[in-house]
């Protein structure tokens, strides 16, 4: 976010519903060999001995003007609660995108400092209540529209942060590395990553039942906007016909507040042609507004993975997740780990069936979660320096494996520890 709050109308761009189904489908996935790599990094920002304390949007927007003038490659977007992310460029090998994106951070982190500030790693902020800083119509619209099922709308803009990888669609053909599989296996390995990484266990304070707040979070959302569609269709025409009924959060105006519609489809502006006509970029602009656990830009964007904790944390789901979408022997092994959850999701689609919210409320407590992240990682590790992953990089893949996933436990674990606090599946120990 922003994802791009051009507002002029263009009349020449007029589409029909047939028309829309086709650009969707055509755009979805761009197959071919995973060659790229890419991620985005959210973190919340706080000052460094006063995390629980609110940040006035002043002192932030000077901070976030001086980041802008960084030459660094990757990107710098702000979140509507002041959340910072950083987004790479994609890259030719996962080292490259390590590479790149740690010396961003390197200069991002010296540039708040000065100011006064740093960036923590966690999926929800624990302490400090939803506020949104950013105000333009996009978020203004998106806000209204989030309100009307609840708080968790407020809770996902401004007080989560995530780590998103972005990876190749794959081949065209079946396989290991087709695009078919890619897109199955995203779906049942992203329960696994939910479990395996989850860091979030509080929100405004107190302890919610859950290891993964933010999940938790993202299955209150509507299933239209936050969910995914059903996995046993073919995933082009699946993900065209789930962007057309999906509601339509806002219709977009040169000037003032945007249109907030209720009940409204895609499919129904394109068969009605109100409140106005549907262009092509408001066709693209819907699918910016939809927020599943993996969406098809052409790539594949997983979303699912809270905030790592320290400088580097971000790194090893970065790794872990290409080593078993991209090394043919490990996600061949993934896939087999995984196929077995999907009996255990059953017909609704993620994160909105049992085995996701298992994984958001038990993390690797879960046996057969625990059970399948063991595999994952091991294939991931095994895997890596196919890839070329530096001694760092593995390095950082077996502590976490040694500290988390083989005793069962996540980064969330730590921080209930700390503040003396029981997690679901668990007790704590004197």
């Amino acid at each position: 976010m922003p994802e791009g709050d051009c507002t002029e109308l263009d009349t020449t761009a007029l589409v029909t519903e047939a028309e829309a189904e086709a650009l969707v489908h055509g755009i979805c996935f761009k197959t071919g060999p995973p060659r790229t790599v890419g991620v985005e990094v959210e973190w919340l920002v706080h000052e460094p001995r006063r995390p629980h304390v609110p940040l006035p949007a002043e002192r932030l927007d000077a901070a976030y003007a001086a980041l802008g003038a960084l030459p660094i490659s990757s990107a710098v977007t702000v979140e509507p609660g002041g959340q910072l992310e950083l987004s790479s460029r994609p890259a030719a090998s996962l080292m490259d995108c390590v590479t790149a994106v740690s010396a961003d951070l390197t200069a991002v982190r010296n540039t708040l400092s000065a100011h006064g500030l740093a960036l923590t790693g966690q999926g929800t902020d624990p302490w400090r209540p939803s506020r949104r800083l950013l105000h333009a119509p996009r978020y203004d619209a998106m806000e209204i529209w989030l309100d009307r099922a609840g708080p968790a709308g407020r809770a996902m803009m401004c007080s989560s942060a995530s780590v998103q990888v972005c990876l190749d669609s794959g081949y065209e053909e079946p396989g290991p590395l087709g695009h078919g599989r890619r897109w199955r296996l995203s779906h049942l390995l992203g329960a696994v990553l939910v479990s395996a990484f989850a860091n979030s266990p509080m929100l405004y304070g107190r302890t919610t039942g859950l290891r993964s707040t933010r999940q938790g979070v993202w299955e209150e959302i509507d299933p239209g906007r936050s969910g995914a569609p059903p996995l046993d269709a073919e995933p082009r025409a699946a993900w065209a016909r789930h962007v057309l009924d999906a509601p339509v959060m806002c219709v977009r105006r040169d000037s003032g507040p945007w249109d907030v519609p209720e009940d409204m489809s895609l499919r129904t502006w394109l068969r009605t042609g109100g409140p106005r006509p549907a262009t092509r970029g408001d066709v693209d602009y819907h699918m910016t507004t939809l927020f599943p656990p993996v969406r098809p830009r052409g790539h594949l964007e997983l979303r699912m993975i809270d905030a790592q904790p320290g400088d580097d944390g971000w790194i090893v789901p970065l790794a872990v997740t290409t080593a078993l979408f991209d090394d043919p022997e490990a996600a061949e092994t993934a896939y087999r780990a995984v196929k077995p959850l999907a009996e255990r999701a059953g017909p609704l689609p993620a994160p909105h069936n049992p085995l996701w919210r298992d994984a958001a409320r038990l993390g690797p407590s879960d046996p057969e979660l625990a059970e399948t992240a063991v595999t994952c990682f091991v294939a991931a590790l095994d895997a890596l320096p196919r890839l070329g992953a530096s001694p760092g990089v593995l390095a950082a893949v077996a502590e976490f494996m040694n500290r988390y996933v083989l005793r069962g436990r996540c980064p969330a674990d730590d921080l209930l520890d700390r503040i003396g606090a029981p997690a679901p599946g668990r007790t704590v120990t004197s």
